[in-house]
């Protein structure tokens, strides 16, 4: 009998497993506190249960920890880790400190469907959804666990693909009885699904990200999820929402050389995004082995970044992290071991 993964139940699925297991109702509180409160990494820990269901759960079930099988840090502080899966399969977490902030950037599947030309996840292909189990790991298991200040799922694949997992892990991370956190440390980037994109705005008060990298008709060359998915689109639908007060918008623009950093494309975005209140994150480019693209050079990103401003639209200059590691990992990951 395969053993159940407790890491990733909720507080109402741990109530129906001890129920199965016929045990005492309030069991279900106390392994959800030793869970994602108490941090536990095996059952022995569990003093506040009984020795003899500590034995049962540990005949049962699995707690579902397992440690990156790979670290690499860069010369500025960022750790990229690279986890391997029960299946083979392996995928990327990146830690980034930052004076009083520490974010870890999380997978939410092995591989992408989207396939952006700029994107190494994306040459690799999409193999699997990540389990909730896989993806509440990877923010339990890695080293600074426990100092985290936020959360972006950012990392492998499309998480709005992997709504259910992604937002059952939120309901982990900001549930009183869980994790606890408030949803304002937590942000999700999209490429833009409608669909899922509104039902994460319907049921969550998380930060909403969206790669947006081309004003116009040319996204659909980098990003082919532009052709099912246009982002003229998807801007009428967030005008919907509030962003003005605890949420916020904003949209994620890799500054690309001759590609998508001249005047006119910093006026079509303003006009795109005209009236939305939102903030626009200029990113610098990370060389990747394989694909010609090239990063706008630092003065060209400054002076979009200038115009933007001068036009409305709130922008800022991300800064770049960790670009002596960038393909590190990544070239390993979602390969079968």
């Amino acid at each position: 009998m395969q053993k159940q993964i407790l890491i990733g139940k909720s507080l109402s699925q741990l109530k129906e497993l001890v129920a199965e297991l016929k045990m005492p109702s309030f069991t279900a509180k106390q392994i959800v506190e030793w869970l994602y409160e108490k941090r536990a990494t095996d059952f022995e820990m569990m003093t506040n249960i009984s020795k003899s269901n500590r034995q049962k759960l540990s005949e049962t079930c699995d707690m579902g920890l397992y440690a990156p099988m790979h670290q690499v840090v860069s010369a500025d502080g960022t750790e990229k880790y690279l986890f391997k899966l029960h299946d083979g399969y392996t995928i990327e977490t990146v830690y980034i400190p930052d004076r009083e902030r520490a974010t870890l950037c999380v997978s939410s599947q092995v591989g992408c469907k989207m396939n952006c030309l700029f994107c190494m996840t994306g040459k690799q292909g999409f193999q699997r959804n990540l389990t909730t189990s896989e993806i509440i790991n990877q923010i339990l298991s890695v080293p600074h666990s426990e100092q985290l200040t936020n959360i972006v799922f950012m990392g492998m694949g499309e998480p709005t693909d992997n709504l259910d997992a992604v937002l059952d892990s939120i309901e982990i991370l900001t549930s009183s009885w869980g994790m606890a956190w408030s949803p304002k440390r937590i942000t999700l980037s999209t490429v833009g699904i409608r669909k899922g994109v509104k039902r994460f705005l319907d049921e969550s008060k998380c930060h909403l990200a969206v790669s947006l990298h081309a004003p116009d008709g040319r996204r659909a060359r980098y990003m082919p999820a532009e052709k099912a998915f246009p982002i003229s689109e998807m801007i009428p639908m967030l005008r919907e929402y509030d962003f003005s007060h605890q949420r916020r918008l904003s949209f994620e623009y890799i500054m690309l050389q001759g590609v998508n950093d001249s005047k006119e494309d910093a006026i079509k975005l303003a006009e795109l995004l005209k009236g939305l209140d939102c903030r626009v994150n200029l990113i610098r480019y990370h060389a990747i082995p394989g694909i010609s693209f090239k990063s706008s050079a630092d003065a060209t990103i400054e002076e979009f970044r200038d115009q933007l401003n001068t036009l409305g639209v709130t922008a800022t200059i991300r800064a770049s992290r960790g670009e002596d590691v960038s393909a590190a990992c990544g070239m390993l990951a979602s390969q079968k071991k």
